[in-house]
């Protein structure tokens, strides 16, 4: 990190809007890369942030899952010989001749223009560009395959008029010594070797924990980000506590929208059903909506058939996640 503080700012930004590093969102790209999340997250970071504030945040947190990535697939996380592309769409158009000699610079593009469609679908037309998190994440992908300080810029962006969402990647000395500003600006948000020790140890104490025989050792977990809550339902009366975390909790306060995850548990007709229509209840009590996400087929003939129905009911977890905080934005936007 250097002197201007813009590293620390953006870590600070991060935290208040919830979105923590070393959270589960910061490595979930099946959230991160949602059109709807990414829509979300897009204008409660400009709103809170301004412009160049959320850019910087956007490319941190994007470095930092494909940094993620990378290291999983590079690192042989994954098992020896396995290599998996990226989720985000890459491709790599051409190799120039990079100054100086020998360092890493190429161009490329995000074919599926899926931020900078988000970007319009909720907000409209940039000025400029607006792939950040596409940006953040290509250049953590990069540095963490090629081992080296990579920075990816976005040159033009089909949000602002263009024809493709296209990005020039450098070495980050390369661009110091082009004394591009906006480069300056997002290289003091990505303190590289700090990001690496981050991800790395977190890597190896995933590696330590990860359950046995199909076990998810996060499975009680109660996740908070900004107005999102994710609840567990490994037990019924534990998850029904946690709702009222919003109304004792100050880490809770902002919530508005209340995820419950239902993977792996059967709910019957007495007691379990019983059970969730008590955290509607208690959610809406406390101005919250409620999401369920991953009903097992067993699950859904006694989820369909409660007297207090949830306000969405979605199959994948990431995609509940997503829409609740598109909910979350969408009730920010109408107050």
């Amino acid at each position: 990190m250097d002197d201007s503080g813009e590293p620390r700012r953006s870590s600070r930004a991060l935290a208040a809007l919830g979105f923590d590093p070393n959270s589960v969102l910061a490595r979930e790209p099946g959230v991160l890369l949602d059109p709807h999340f990414l829509g979300a997250m897009h204008a409660e970071l400009e709103a809170e942030l301004g412009s160049e504030g959320a850019e910087a945040t956007l490319v941190q947190v994007g470095f930092i899952q494909g940094f993620h990535d990378a290291w999983r697939a590079v690192g042989g996380e994954l098992g020896e010989g396995i290599v998996v592309p990226p989720p985000l769409a890459i491709r790599f158009t051409a190799v120039r001749n990079a100054r100086p000699a020998g360092a890493i610079e190429m161009v490329g593009s995000w074919p599926e223009r899926t931020e900078a469609s988000a970007h319009l679908s909720l907000i409209g037309p940039c000025s400029q560009v607006s792939c950040h998190l596409s940006a953040g994440y290509t250049s953590g992908w990069l540095s963490g395959t090629m081992d080296a300080n990579i920075l990816a810029i976005e040159s033009s962006c089909a949000a602002g008029g263009a024809e493709e969402c296209r990005f020039i990647a450098r070495e980050a000395d390369a661009w110091r010594a082009d004394g591009n500003p906006r480069a300056a600006a997002l290289l003091a948000a990505l303190p590289f070797d700090a990001i690496r020790d981050l991800v790395q140890s977190r890597s190896r104490g995933d590696a330590e924990r990860r359950p046995q025989e199909g076990i998810d050792s996060d499975a009680a977990v109660i996740h908070i980000w900004g107005p999102v809550m994710v609840i567990p339902f490994t037990s019924g009366d534990e998850a029904l506590r946690a709702v009222e975390l919003i109304d004792r909790d100050p880490a809770a306060r902002d919530v508005s929208v209340v995820v419950v995850d239902l993977s792996g548990a059967i709910i019957d007709d007495a007691f379990g059903a019983l059970i969730l229509e008590q955290i509607i209840d208690s959610s809406e009590a406390q101005g919250a909506e409620t999401i369920f996400a991953a009903v097992s087929p067993l699950s859904e003939p006694v989820v369909s058939d409660l007297d207090r129905q949830p306000l969405l009911i979605h199959k994948d977890l990431s995609e509940a996640i997503a829409a609740a905080f598109q909910v979350a934005l969408a009730q920010r936007m109408t107050v």
